[in-house]
């Protein structure tokens, strides 16, 4: 930490050093916390998915949105909605894993309607078809719960929707579904 009190990595840019817990949320300093996916890391596609779908079964989705976010970041624009959508997916039940219904809800829809385009398509074995249907279903589930925020069911917490959470490894999707 250097004398503002803000973290900063080697290169000067703000950077948090807390430690983060398995959902990405900061620990106090000291604690012991899950190791953070490093950023920039250019990988194949089939590591991407390969890495994103170990962090997603081991109850990771934030981690797993870093991987795909580096995907999206460092492959070819013709894929950055793919890439995107998927982030989105994660970020999304990374959200409703922490019980924040309204934002776990749009992230899904969102992550969705970015794999839009995909829809059809098998991009390195991704089930987009199966993904999209898992996060409307999921948005769904969650929305209902607490009422999308609209009805007042849930206590409104920085404008988010707080909510039972949901179990990140029971809801985690299966990138790679075999093939029928």
């Amino acid at each position: 930490m250097e004398e503002t009190g803000r973290d900063r990595d080697i290169e000067g840019r703000a950077r948090n050093a807390r430690p983060r817990d398995g959902l990405g949320r900061p620990l106090p300093y000291g604690a012991p916390g899950v190791e953070r996916q490093p950023e920039g890391v250019v990988r194949t596609p089939e590591e991407t998915v390969r890495e994103a779908q170990r962090l997603l079964d081991a109850g990771m989705p934030f981690h797993a949105h870093e991987v795909f976010e580096d995907a999206w970041k460092s492959g070819p624009v013709a894929e950055r909605e793919l890439w995107r959508g998927l982030a989105q997916l994660a970020v999304g039940l990374t959200h409703a894993a922490r019980g924040n219904a309204t934002g776990g809800a749009r992230l899904l829809r969102r992550g969705a309607a970015a794999l839009a385009e995909f829809a059809g398509a098998r991009p390195y074995g991704i089930g987009v078809d199966g993904l999209i249907g898992w996060a409307g279903e999921l948005a769904g589930r969650v929305a209902a719960a607490e009422g999308d925020g609209a009805a007042g069911g849930g206590a409104v917490r920085g404008g988010a929707v707080r909510g039972k959470p949901v179990d990140a490894i029971a809801e985690a999707p299966c990138l790679r579904p075999p093939a029928r």
